[in-house]
């Protein structure tokens, strides 16, 4: 289900199906301005969505703090887990791809500000 609907829907995306696992590799842009970044989401069947940025990597702001909203290495949070705002039977390519694509235009946002404008709750 997963597989063919971001094949459908992303054709230009590399997905395969590695022990049990979905990767996905893929470019995004947020806007028209924005760089271009390189993606991998992982995903088995009744996890959580892992991405991470692949190139450009992902840096401090201009006042030298942490990226807001990631996990250990540098891992984008893209929902609040408790929330169940993400489940196995929601298709990634019509939750999380975009979301990913949002959480970068936030990302490039709090750059420019300083201020992290896309809400959420960071799970501890």
């Amino acid at each position: 289900m997963q597989y063919g609907a971001i094949k459908s829907k992303h054709p230009e995306f590399v997905s395969t199906i590695s022990k049990g696992n979905l990767i996905i590799k893929g470019q995004i842009r947020p806007t028209e301005r924005s760089k271009i970044y390189t993606f991998k989401l992982k995903y088995a069947v009744g996890g959580a969505p892992d991405v991470s940025i692949i190139t450009p990597t992902l840096e401090k702001n201009f006042n030298g703090e942490d990226i807001p909203h990631t996990y250990p290495k540098e891992r984008l949070c893209l929902y609040y887990p408790g929330y169940k705002e993400f489940t196995s039977s929601m298709l990634i390519s019509d939750t999380v791809i975009p979301w990913i694509s949002l959480w970068l235009y936030h990302y490039e946002n709090w750059h420019l500000t300083g201020d992290w404008m896309g809400g959420g709750i960071h799970p501890k």
